[in-house]
């Protein structure tokens, strides 16, 4: 058994974040109980290209073995283990830098919005501290994200899923601007299958490589900034598959169809995963996948299939998938020509799965992530399946067969 420890939620906004110099450092303090066991350092951060340096990392005023340079693409998740020696009861002080004199070595991923939080910054090597004007703008103020994950204790259960207000006018308005298939009561499958295409056609797939700034989840901003390609302060927004799966499930719920944000990885800590939605079908008793992004749903002899069938269908899924119309507009850039060929009809990113646990995009926004797909996964929102702990244990909630299987609650 093990427990995480962690005081943000990993709503990182890529663009502001924190830069580390021999001069400017990083502190985080975690609040840990009294133990004898080790622990393993999660720390997001992301390491300059260019840049021989290690990240030089101390426990409690005690330095340990630093952080070899790794993946300079985006923000990436490094673990660091920390002796039982090193750690104490109660507050945990953990230091970041570098011995570059600019900021060209290393950066740390940070979450704003907090009133007095427990990270601060340094410009002067450590002798003076402050919590306010933090990041490498000085404008933030907030957590970094740093966790730390002890050999002892028990995560929490996973976190039950929260649906949609549908009394929500967001959602009458959404129920206007959907294709009327989607919103009359015909069968299930006809109308899923409508709303995935309608999405899948209505805007350039446009991820973190290609733009930087991030759309919101929500549905009318989405097909305003995709079809546009242009949002806030006029810029190129990222429209990606997360955004087709949030809109996909928020269109769902607009009309009374049970749907919920699923979230892929092919590799642990990698950059080959996938958001898609599953939709519950009362006459098959089970979630079935729908990717909203590609416009695909995978059946086997008729039956749609659940990502856990899926999963067990093993690597070759190119038999299994049944393309809806949106896929003709996503063929026509070669980048997403590249994913299904490569990624979605070897079954790469079904490899791990989790479900996001929120699905009421449009009455709190306040609480969806600024940049999820921006960053290596970091959200503390996410559940993932239980046998995946050893490789996600910067997560802090896993799930058996029965969470993931279980149906809708009904309100």
């Amino acid at each position: 058994m093990s427990k995480l420890y962690y005081s943000e939620d990993g709503h990182v906004v890529p663009t502001l974040c924190e830069e580390v110099t021999t001069y400017r450092r990083a502190r985080k303090v975690l609040h840990l109980p009294r133990t004898s066991a080790p622990g393993t350092l999660y720390l997001l951060a992301r390491s300059y290209k260019e840049s021989p340096l290690p990240l030089r990392v101390s426990v409690n005023g005690t330095e340990i073995s630093p952080i070899p340079p790794g993946n300079p693409i985006a923000y990436f998740w490094y673990r660091v283990p920390v002796e039982a020696a090193r750690l104490r009861e109660g507050a945990n002080t953990f230091e970041f830098w570098t011995d570059a004199p600019a900021m060209n070595a290393w950066s740390l991923a940070m979450e704003g919005g907090y009133a007095n939080p427990e990270s601060a910054i340094s410009d002067d090597e450590g002798r003076t501290w402050r919590n306010e004007r933090m990041g490498y703008l000085n404008v933030q103020r907030g957590e970094y994200v740093a966790r730390l994950r002890l050999a002892e204790g028990e995560d929490p259960p996973p976190a039950a899923m929260v649906w949609e207000d549908a009394s929500n006018p967001r959602l009458a308005r959404l129920r206007k601007i959907m294709p009327p298939v989607t919103v009359d009561e015909g069968p299930l499958m006809r109308r899923v299958r409508a709303l995935s295409s309608w999405l899948s056609a209505s805007w350039e797939h446009t991820a973190t490589g290609r733009a930087a700034q991030y759309a919101p989840w929500d549905v009318e901003t989405i097909l305003a900034w995709g079809k546009a390609r242009s949002g806030h302060d006029g810029q190129l927004a990222i429209t990606m598959c997360v955004h087709y799966g949030a809109a996909f499930v928020s269109c769902c719920q607009a009309v009374g169809i049970p749907a919920r944000c699923a979230v892929l990885m092919g590799t642990p800590n990698g950059y080959d995963g996938h958001f898609v939605t599953e939709v519950w079908f009362e006459e098959y008793g089970k979630w079935v996948m729908v990717d909203p992004n590609s416009d695909a749903i995978l059946f086997k002899d008729g039956v749609p299939l659940s990502i856990t069938e899926i999963q067990r269908a093993g690597d070759d899924l190119s038999g299994l998938i049944e393309w809806g119309p949106g896929a003709e507009f996503q063929r026509t850039f070669p980048h997403m020509v590249k994913f299904a060929k490569e990624n979605l009809e070897k079954g790469l990113c079904f490899r791990h799965r989790s479900i996001w646990h929120r699905a009421d995009f449009q009455s709190h926004p306040e609480l969806t992530p600024p940049g999820h797909g921006s960053t290596s996964y970091c959200e503390t929102g996410l559940v993932w399946e239980k046998r995946d702990l050893k490789d996600f244990g910067m997560f802090p909630y896993f799930g058996d067969p029965a969470y993931f299987d279980a149906p809708p609650r009904v309100s």
